[in-house]
């Protein structure tokens, strides 16, 4: 892809790699890179250019952070971003976008799976559908296993459907995102929150592109089945309150059930003299009290769930500048 003539308008683009073993293939992910740091072309004829690479180092167990000195000696445009501990790959991600400065940010794994040449389909789509968020949409299988890739869809199913995850289906650690959301993301982001779960919370608009994934190569992937659901169970507590008022929900079922069971039970007692004596009375003590405890935690975990979005660093509001005036107002062949 060659630089156009006199462009109108260039889309800077930083792009993210969390690094955590990639000694044998973080040189061949920027070698892809290199010709779009001399500006390209979308396909449908805007303006981009990859003014830098962060490379986010999060301590594994190789060589990478000797690599990631090379390339950032041998390219002005690498930037390394050093952790002072392994902190987990969205930890990672979010170091790298807080240190970005473009006018749109990528996220790229360190394992070639991702084709950077997919980013001018990724920008175009952003501005011809005016999103703030578009994740890449594979359309080939993805290159795991087939348990892996059938437990991945279910549970992101489930946390779109049953928790309130935002389009969990479509997270994809392949995205494009509008600068300034997704640094304002990764500044007020607590400790653990998921970083598509927070982008949900402020992205006016998430779309998706279609991708064609690569193998992994021949590294193996750090993440085994333990780390997938701890990896799922972190999307859950950090998608919202919707658990919680899944408890208030139960509470109030419950409650109601026992006010009808026990008007049930006492017309029984006076229809029949069959039910022991003390029996309803009992029975409706229970009934009662076990709806009221439940109503009770349900409340509780109202209170809870304010606590939780304070914890997790869900803001009330995000101001942005008027989106005629950034990258999205360029939507025009990049004008």
């Amino acid at each position: 892809m060659n630089a156009p003539e006199n462009p109108a308008y260039v889309h800077n683009i930083t792009i993210v790699i969390p690094v955590y073993q990639a000694e044998r293939t973080l040189r061949d992910v920027l070698a892809e890179i290199v010709p779009l740091t001399e500006g390209f072309r979308t396909p449908h004829g805007r303006t981009g250019r990859v003014t830098e690479v962060i490379t986010a180092y999060d301590h594994g167990p190789d060589g990478s952070a000797a690599v990631i000195r090379e390339l950032a000696t041998e390219f002005s445009w690498v930037r390394p971003v050093w952790l002072s501990r392994n902190f987990g790959q969205h930890a990672a991600t979010l170091a790298g976008i807080a240190s970005s400065g473009g006018d749109w940010v990528v996220t790229l794994d360190e394992d070639g799976q991702h084709d950077p040449s997919f980013i001018g389909s990724l920008l175009d789509t952003a501005l011809d559908d005016q999103a703030d968020v578009v994740y890449a949409e594979p359309t080939n299988r993805p290159p795991h296993g087939a348990v892996r890739n059938a437990a991945s869809k279910a549970s992101k199913r489930i946390l779109e459907t049953v928790f309130g995850g935002g389009r969990a289906s479509h997270f994809n650690s392949y995205r494009l995102i509008l600068g300034e959301v997704a640094r304002s993301v990764a500044a007020y982001a607590g400790t653990g929150v998921y970083l598509d779960v927070a982008l949900g919370w402020v992205a006016a608009r998430i779309v998706t592109s279609p991708v064609q994934l690569r193998e992994e190569g021949d590294r193996r992937s750090g993440y085994s089945y333990r780390r997938l659901m701890a990896h799922f169970w972190r999307m859950i507590l950090t998608s919202g309150t919707r658990g919680l008022r899944l408890v208030t929900a139960a509470g109030a079922v419950f409650f109601v059930g026992g006010v009808l069971f026990a008007i049930y039970l006492v017309i029984m007692r006076f229809a029949s003299g069959d039910i022991p004596e003390g029996w309803t009375s009992q029975m409706v003590v229970t009934a009662l009290g076990t709806g009221l405890i439940l109503v009770s935690l349900g409340i509780v975990a109202e209170y809870l769930g304010v606590a939780v979005n304070m914890a997790m660093g869900r803001p009330p509001y995000l101001i942005v500048r008027d989106p005629a005036a950034g990258p999205l107002g360029h939507a025009r062949d990049g004008k």
